[in-house]
């Protein structure tokens, strides 16, 4: 017998009318949040581009051997080797491995809650919905609140007592060069990283918690039974990064890096794993800048169509008298909220390119009339020939 019930709601008529109107105030203020988010995203992506391609003109090339004095306060490129003299440990279990970063990924059994609805028009606009709430069992990696559950008798979860956490070196070294925190956390590469049966005595000894421990996969389980999980069990994995060559650009400011603020507004620091010359790191950023920006772009259209969408809808709900006509009245409203999206976002970022780059907004604009015009004339100069009529057969001579 499955571990679920059902719950059924009614909406009027009228109560949807209400919904309705509401959601045409959400609408509304969903679309001018977008258009401002479309024209903020415009300048984002222009001001990233152009401190990009100034940082790109002023980076040097610096060796990690020594710290040069002269280059102190310009924007350098470095690559080297990361060593550190601190510990790097999870000290809840012993686990003290050599790296730059070590992330701890707990998950416990525990009860979940999944919904599925559906809902059903009635003729003269009301609306019925049955919601079916199931119940299982399952790993997760926060603490699930039973407590919020349509129905927590049975169903109650223990409080999660071991949680996942990271643990990184405060302090680093690339040869000459001291690393911090901000630097530090910059740095990627992070891999799972499987425990030995070596390090089972070290993981036990440090262990003080009450559940049977044992050793899994190259995981840590906390329970009776590693085959047949029970509520409250653990089971905990980690990810390491690995001390290794890095590449970085950024200010310098005597043995350390800061984000080097560019005029164009933006400030720079990254860094890259392995050794990778300055051009192409920054050849990879202006891609994510570029990649950000469509991304941005794609979300606030479709959140414009969902706002459009929403101050449309009473017109669906108004006509749900027949459902009928409320289904083809919503696939209507729909279709005009996707070309309304359409509009006004292109329009907006096309406001936008004028507003940031007026100059190669101009030159599009140029380039596009005169393509048109070229078009149209050269249609022109295509006419067909005027037809030739042959003289009739016994015409007079």
């Amino acid at each position: 017998m499955s571990d679920s019930f059902q719950e059924i709601t009614s909406v009027s008529w009228f109560g949807r009318i209400k919904r309705a109107v509401g959601g045409v105030i959400f609408g509304l203020l969903l679309v001018v949040l977008m258009v401002i988010g479309l024209f903020w995203n415009e300048g984002r992506a222009v001001q990233t581009a152009r401190s990009l391609a100034e940082g790109a003109g002023a980076v040097i090339s610096a060796s990690a051997d020594s710290v040069d004095a002269a280059n102190d306060g310009k924007l350098v490129h470095v690559s080297g080797p990361v060593t550190t003299d601190s510990g790097l440990a999870d000290p809840d279990f012993g686990i003290a491995p050599q790296g730059l970063r070590l992330s701890r990924r707990v998950e416990m059994y525990q009860w979940k809650e999944e919904s599925k609805s559906e809902t059903t028009k009635k003729l003269g606009g009301g609306e019925e919905t049955v919601t079916t709430y199931s119940y299982s069992k399952g790993w997760d990696d926060s603490q699930i609140d039973s407590s919020d559950f349509k129905k927590p008798d049975g169903h109650q979860n223990p409080p999660m007592a071991i949680h996942s956490r990271t643990f990184q070196i405060p302090q680093g070294k690339l040869v000459a060069f001291d690393l911090d925190t901000p630097v530090l956390d910059h740095i990627e590469g992070d891999k799972d990283y499987s425990l030995s049966s070596d390090q089972s005595a070290a993981i036990k000894a440090a262990y003080t918690g009450s559940r049977p421990l044992s050793m899994v996969d190259g995981e840590i389980y906390l329970g009776a039974d590693t085959t047949t999980p029970a509520l409250g069990d653990y089971r905990i994995s980690y990810d390491l990064a690995p001390l290794g060559v890095v590449s970085i650009v950024a200010r310098q400011a005597g043995s350390r890096f800061e984000p080097y603020q560019t005029e164009a507004g933006d400030a720079l620091l990254m860094v890259d794993t392995g050794t990778v010359p300055a051009d192409k790191m920054f050849a990879e950023a202006v891609s994510a800048n570029t990649l950000i920006t469509w991304l941005l772009r794609a979300a606030g259209l479709l959140l414009l169509t969902i706002g459009f969408a929403l101050f449309l809808s009473p017109i669906g709900v108004i006509l749900d008298v027949i459902p009928f006509l409320g289904s083809i009245a919503r696939m209507g409203t729909g279709i005009i909220a996707f070309f309304l999206a359409i509009l006004v976002g292109t329009t907006t970022i096309a406001i936008a390119w004028f507003w940031y780059r007026p100059v190669l907004a101009a030159g599009i604009l140029v380039a596009g009339v005169i393509a048109a015009a070229g078009v149209y004339y050269l249609g022109r100069s295509r006419k067909p020939a005027e037809p030739v009529v042959a003289p009739s057969i016994g015409a007079a001579t």
